[in-house]
């Protein structure tokens, strides 16, 4: 939260605003984190914590910690390097990246991944998406839940901004699961669904060939009322079981946030607005620092539950409240 106040003084108030905006009441943005805090920790006693590792792998990349960074759009909001800053602050953390389509500028990295809408013309997604491959990228991140840009999520940005453009460059709201498919043979990469919330689309994803899954109410920008990616979590992990990796966003905060999603079945989580807030505050260093620091979080609060690898956590280590 204090994060979240210092880019409050920084940044023009019609840019923090968009930042901050949720859909509606905002019922769904303002629910995310306190419904991590719904579980409780079990700590076990007698384990050896004299190191502890959050180190993971996920799809060929080594990351410091289970924590990516999400997509978001319009960093040159922020920051006038926009999404070179931030890339450079992640690589640094040894974390990732996920490029939105709607950013400000491109990056040149081995530790990103694009995310796509599926826009009306399929011609241009095809072209976003061979370019991003070209370009480095690691994974497609398919993003199922916009099927129209919510009237509030709208920037003062111009042209660039989602609703200011032509129709062919809006998403498909006849988006099917064919895309997960496509998506992969165009790229060649890994395809992620993002925006599952539900048991049965999870499974869908996978049998279309998706190659994991994201959790997520788009931060609250599109559904209001929309469930909590906290509360959605478990039954998705527990509909795919160990077929695919299962990622979580919306709400996390800091590292008991991080074990909570990782013992609810989670592979790893992504901040969406912190990460804003932090280049906002101060550029690739802060992006860094956020990351350092949510991955230390995670380490204080993996050895205070006796827990000395991120492979040791499971859901004996939680109850509910």
């Amino acid at each position: 939260m204090d994060l979240e106040e210092r880019a409050r003084a920084v940044l023009p108030p019609a840019v923090f605003e968009y930042y901050r905006g949720g859909a509606g009441a905002g019922i769904s943005r303002d629910e995310a984190t306190a419904a991590w805090r719904d579980w409780r920790f079990l700590p076990r006693l007698f384990q050896d914590v004299s190191r502890v590792s959050t180190e993971i792998s996920l799809f060929g990349t080594t990351l410091a910690a289970p924590v990516l960074a999400g997509p978001t759009a319009l960093h040159t909001l922020a920051h006038p390097e926009g999404e070179v800053a931030t890339a450079r602050g992640v690589a640094a953390a040894g974390s990732v990246l996920v490029h939105s389509a709607r950013a400000g500028v491109p990056v040149e990295s081995d530790r990103w991944w694009f995310q796509a809408y599926v826009l009306r013309d399929r011609s241009l997604t095809e072209a976003q998406v061979r370019d991003a491959a070209d370009r480095g990228a690691r994974a497609v991140v398919l993003t199922a839940d916009a099927p129209y840009v919510h009237r509030s999520a709208i920037p003062e940005a111009g042209a660039a901004a989602p609703g200011n453009r032509p129709p062919e460059w809006r998403q498909d709201p006849a988006l099917g699961v064919d895309a997960i498919a496509w998506l992969a043979g165009i790229s060649g990469l890994p395809v992620l669904v993002k925006g599952v919330l539900r048991p049965a689309d999870a499974l869908a994803a996978v049998a279309a060939g998706a190659a994991g899954v994201i959790v997520s109410n788009h931060g609250g920008r599109q559904l209001d009322r929309a469930v909590s990616s906290a509360h959605a979590l478990r039954p998705v992990v527990e509909a795919v079981g160990a077929r695919i990796p299962v990622l979580v966003d919306g709400g996390i905060r800091d590292g008991a946030d991080v074990l909570t999603a990782l013992a609810l079945g989670a592979r790893a989580v992504l901040l969406g607005r912190p990460v804003l807030w932090a280049l906002a505050t101060d550029g690739a260093q802060g992006v860094r620092d956020l990351l350092d620091a949510c991955r230390e979080s995670l380490a204080d609060t993996m050895a205070q539950a006796g827990l000395a690898t991120v492979a040791d956590i499971n859901a004996s280590v939680l109850v509910a409240r």
